[in-house]
């Protein structure tokens, strides 16, 4: 990157598991992590939203990290950079705020050292980040994914555009991935691994064809991961409840929680949003729709060093 040149970098959230998708399933969505890099003396990020308080201001921040391990992959260099930092997705919460990150960190080192990575190199990199690649590919290649990976290989499927919006329940308080995982048993029967991935497949076949009519139902059915996080989000239960009159197609978890999403039939998400605000006034209830783009970097010309 020369010194007169500025980097955009524009990632969206997602949204993972979708109910028994479980570490396979993702959908990005329109909230969206924003970084603006520009030649400086030292690597600094500078937070300008209320979302990103708190976060690492030098080289331990984790965009600058994985940046830098793209860099010695290769053995070259990153020169540091002034980032600027915007963000509407919430932190720890469930909508993929540090695979967003992970996705920046990608983009920025391929952006400044002309890397020339596929799309298909990236997502391998970012998922032995994450150890899955359901929110990683989401951000990547925008709207749905569907994606397996291993110490060997990552395969995704992409490009499948989802006829759904949603509704965002976000309470007020954050959950760890690694607390919430702790909550997950260390195996399962074989026939209830039989019974759960049933389930599963019946979701990901009515993703394909758009019937989130189906899909709902197999979200009311996990038995992979809903039932033991159910405790420690009660709202998850809660929105059940409240929904069960209303014209949704189903409510699940995103990613290990605590946000739990609604999904509903295209134009209704606003009504959904009222409905469910006026009941749950501790929560911050978004209407979203899915983010058919996926990660956007731009290149530009500035006229002076900042």
């Amino acid at each position: 990157m020369s010194r007169d040149q500025m980097i955009t970098i524009t990632v969206p959230g997602s949204t993972a598991n979708l109910g028994p998708g479980f570490d396979s399933v993702g959908m990005a969505v329109n909230r969206y992590l924003t970084l603006s890099a520009s030649y400086g003396e030292k690597w600094s990020f500078y937070a300008r939203s209320p979302y990103l308080e708190g976060l690492p201001e030098g080289e331990d921040n984790l965009i600058c990290k994985v940046a830098s391990h793209i860099a010695e992959g290769v053995s070259r260099k990153l020169p540091p950079c002034r980032v600027e930092l915007t963000s509407d997705i919430p932190m720890a919460r469930g909508l993929g705020s540090s695979a967003a990150a992970i996705v920046a960190g990608i983009e920025l080192a391929n952006a400044i050292l002309s890397l020339n990575l596929s799309v298909k190199d990236k997502v391998r990199i970012a998922s032995c980040y994450e150890g899955h690649p359901d929110n990683v590919a989401a951000s990547f290649y925008g709207g749905l994914v569907i994606g397996t990976h291993n110490d060997k290989q990552t395969d995704v499927i992409s490009g499948i555009s989802p006829q759904v919006e949603i509704v965002a329940v976000v309470p007020d308080y954050e959950l760890k991935t690694s607390s919430s995982r702790s909550r997950l048993p260390e195996k399962l029967p074989f026939g209830d691994a039989v019974k759960a991935s049933s389930v599963s497949n019946v979701l990901v076949a009515a993703l394909m064809q758009n019937r989130w009519d189906v899909a709902g139902k197999m979200m009311q059915q996990d038995l992979f991961h809903q039932p033991y996080r159910s405790a420690i989000v009660p709202e998850l239960e809660k929105v059940v409840t409240l929904t069960a009159s209303m014209n949704v197609y189903g409510v699940a978890l995103s990613g290990a929680g605590p946000i739990v999403m609604v999904y509903v039939p295209e134009g209704s998400g606003s009504y959904v949003r009222r409905k469910l605000a006026s009941s749950l006034m501790h929560c911050d209830v978004q209407h979203l729709k899915p983010d058919w783009e996926g990660t956007q970097v731009k290149k530009s010309s500035i006229k002076a060093i900042i």
